[in-house]
């Protein structure tokens, strides 16, 4: 079996003739690029070079972050837009004038100059952040600051238009070949509520208007939700089985009365609409889960992407592989600290592992990965053994 095929078959349930192992290493391989610190034998190779050196699965489930589709792809990150060049969309927005200012290296503000109003926005991602493989930018100023740019906001968004470049999505697949099902990408936020609180306003302000006024919250996120629909409407056609949207879900952030009331109802839309096709939903679901099972256990997505268990969060795999047993396919399980020597010595790692692989039983619906990715300082060797140890789970039945 190929990868792919071995993708495909565990979220849909079906034998694999071994555990699939595919490990996020982009950003690891961007720090250690930048650094010199390549190992050795990948002293000149590319990512793709190392993934089929290693016999592992390509990771596409979140995109490239830095590359952008052109050189002002940067200038709406503070809206929760990246113009990015492996996306099977393109965002439009029309009538509003942008004024772009990158006199300070690593940051981008952008003025936004509307009929009702004028916004600014401001994000950084300097060499310090890209150094240590990071491709997201921080929101340093926020679109909304107060109410007065609510309108300002909604106009712009009212004014969006996306539009299918499903192109770029077989252009990738061609790339990553039968490593991988090249997936098609919407939002890392999984509706308009989320958008809120992750991008475009401070989560201080968000919840303390959700506390003071939740009912005009709901208005200005019902002015946004169009948006998100269209997007995701426009990517769930692109041609690829595994559609992604929604994710960095946290008990401390989209706590667990506002993921069911604001969050879940949109990601069971969208899982509907999914199913419906044939295809399945990805939640990037690499939080601390606790409080949050109940309810992402009743959003029918069919992919937990990056499930981190303790010692990083508070709930073991055991609970995991429990609670999501034949429902939900689990992508992850080895928490980012697990190939760090600083945080586990060589004994602690060998045993963390092998009581991994015994909680496994059968394997069905797990795909392997370091949660949510894997560190610039992993010592490779543990990847290697990782990979090794997929390929002698074998068959998955």
């Amino acid at each position: 079996m190929t990868f792919r095929e071995r993708i495909l078959n565990t979220i849909a349930g079906k034998p694999t003739d071994q555990l699939p192992f595919v490990p996020r290493l982009d950003l690891w391989y961007k720090a250690n690029s930048r650094r010199g610190t390549l190992p050795d034998k990948y002293k000149n190779a590319t990512l793709k070079d190392i993934v089929e050196d290693m016999d592992v699965g390509y990771h596409c489930l979140l995109p490239d972050f830095s590359l952008f589709e052109y050189e002002d792809g940067d200038a709406d990150i503070g809206l929760g837009v990246y113009h990015l060049a492996v996306n099977c969309y393109e965002t439009i927005f029309h009538n509003v004038e942008k004024i772009i200012d990158r006199s300070v290296a690593g940051t981008t503000r952008t003025t936004y100059r509307t009929p009702k109003g004028d916004i600014t926005t401001t994000c950084v991602l300097d060499d310090r952040m890209r150094d240590a493989g990071i491709t997201l930018w921080v929101v340093k100023e926020h679109a909304i600051k107060s109410q007065d740019d609510w309108e300002a906001v909604a106009y712009i968004f009212e004014n969006a238009e996306i539009i299918p470049r499903y192109d770029r999505l077989e252009k990738f697949q061609a790339f990553v070949g039968d490593r991988a099902e090249a997936v098609a990408y919407a939002h890392t936020q999984a509706c308009a509520m989320h958008l809120l609180i992750k991008d475009l306003m401070p989560i201080t302000d968000f919840y303390c208007m959700m506390y003071d006024d939740p009912e005009a919250l709901e208005q200005l996120a019902a002015r946004i939700e169009p948006y998100m629909t269209r997007l995701f409407d426009v990517v769930s056609n692109a041609p690829s089985k595994l559609v992604f949207s929604g994710g960095n879900f946290d008990a401390s952030v989209t706590a667990p009365s506002m993921y069911k009331s604001y969050i879940m109802p949109q990601v069971r839309i969208r899982a509907d609409k999914c199913h419906a096709m044939g295809k399945y939903l990805i939640c990037h679901t690499d939080g601390e889960n606790l409080g949050l099972m109940p309810y992402l256990l009743e959003s029918r997505f069919d992919v937990a992407d990056s499930i981190c268990p303790a010692p990083m969060t508070k709930l073991d795999l055991s609970e995991y592989l429990e609670a999501f047993r034949d429902k939900v396919t689990i992508w992850g399980g080895v928490p980012s600290i697990a190939v760090l020597e600083e945080s586990m010595d060589d004994k602690t790692f060998y045993k963390y592992v092998d009581d991994m692989f015994k909680k496994l039983g059968d394997g069905k619906r797990f795909i392997l990965n370091i949660a949510d990715t894997t560190p610039p300082d992993a010592k490779f060797e543990r990847i290697e053994l990782l990979a090794r140890l997929a390929k002698e789970f074998g068959p998955v039945k």
